[in-house]
């Protein structure tokens, strides 16, 4: 087994990486591994994994299966993470014989909201009021709490899923039972002025790059259109990205993290945090020297971190979900005539509503102008 990388080491190619998970986060994070002359293994159980078709070795197996866990251990000099719900023995089990970044603490503080709420509010970070509920007794005690309300299952819910919109007290039970009586939080619902999100990276030792804010926002609980750089007032960028970086640095977190967060009148309350590249970074791409893929794979290496830095006035990203394939292949030829378009596809077989299967970003001059375009460039892919 390779032992531990230390703190200070640097992981230079021709090495091999590893990560648990194949979706698009993993696929990207693979290519731009083999850009810098690393070499990749995915452990993924779908033979047909956008991450896995790209890889050097696809161990297709469980996330817990204890051969491919001791192939991963045995190969890779450094381990990550492609989403949060990587099981927690199985990241325990490959810290204990290889380096895994970001650790498994880090991943299941984020993997359960309850205690990731609770992790915010001990280090005093502001989250939405919350109620936790783990049994019926508890659905009792929330009388007294504020709704409308979202219930949220403490784990494994996102992109809308596992979620439900309590209007009542009397409704909660009923919704509670949809969600399956497991535990789960129950936020209020407040009035959002706006919805943002950073993108950051931290080294073992330390180093932190922050990419510029972004303004995003959501349909269905799925995120639709994420904007960058974000309008915000005074110094608004810095105290975004001072916080976020506060937030890293208390979590130990290793790789790259985003911290989404709403903003109520003056107020700035943090939602999640997620252990991994981002939705709403997809921009880097295309809109920085260094994409948050890029930077992901020189975060868990120790390497210096790249610049962060926009190299285009705005830019937008527009999700593509499987609705768009609903009457055949969508139109590409209608945005791809426009030279500030870029389409990304992630190479998934089977196109299904609410899907993520690839996102569109323009460049503009301006963040809203990249908006605009960027909606308008997505509605012509399936008009008539």
């Amino acid at each position: 087994m390779n032992s531990a990388v230390g703190v200070n080491a640097l992981v230079t190619p021709p090495a091999m990486l590893g990560v648990v998970g194949g979706g698009q986060l993993g696929r990207y994070f693979v290519m731009a591994a083999h850009t810098m002359g690393y070499r990749t293994t995915v452990l993924e159980p779908d033979p047909h994994a956008p991450a896995g078709k790209v890889a050097d070795v696809h161990l297709v197996a469980s996330y817990d299966d204890a051969t491919a866990l001791d192939q991963l251990a045995s190969t890779c000099a450094v381990v990550t993470t492609e989403f949060e719900n990587a099981p927690a023995a199985a990241m325990q089990y490959l810290a204990a014989h290889t380096t895994v970044h970001p650790s498994p603490a880090a991943i299941a503080t984020c993997q359960d909201r309850v205690v990731e709420k609770q992790f915010l509010t001990d280090i005093g970070v502001a989250v939405a009021p919350y109620r936790v509920i783990h049994a019926e007794a508890d659905v009792v005690e929330a009388a007294g709490f504020t709704f409308p309300a979202i219930l949220k299952t403490a784990r494994l819910g996102y992109d809308g899923k596992g979620q439900i919109t309590v209007e009542s007290h009397e409704a909660l039970i009923d919704a509670w039972r949809q969600l399956g009586t497991v535990p789960c939080v129950l936020e209020q619902c407040l009035p959002l002025d706006r919805e943002l999100s950073v993108v950051l990276a931290r080294t073992a030792d330390g180093r932190v790059a922050c990419y510029p804010v972004s303004q995003n926002h959501h349909v269905g609980g799925i995120l639709d259109v994420s904007v960058t750089p974000a309008s915000l007032p005074g110094n608004g960028h810095a105290d975004a990205a001072a916080l976020c970086t506060y937030i890293a640095e208390e979590l130990g977190f290793v790789g790259v993290m985003a911290v989404e967060m709403f903003v109520v009148g003056n107020d700035v309350l943090v939602n999640e945090i997620a252990p991994r590249p981002h939705n709403s970074g997809h921009y880097t791409l295309d809109a920085c020297l260094c994409s948050q893929f890029e930077q992901q794979v020189r975060a868990i290496c120790g390497l210096a971190l790249g610049d962060t830095k926009l190299v285009v006035p705005g830019v937008a990203m527009a999700n593509l979900l499987g609705e768009l394939w609903a009457e055949g292949e969508p139109h590409w030829q209608r945005a791809l005539w426009q030279g500030s378009a870029h389409l990304h596809l992630y190479g998934k077989r089977e196109p299904r509503p609410g899907r993520k299967m690839g996102h569109l970003t323009v460049t503009s001059g301006t963040a809203i102008g990249a908006t605009n375009l960027a909606r308008r460039l997505r509605k012509q892919l399936t008009a008539g």
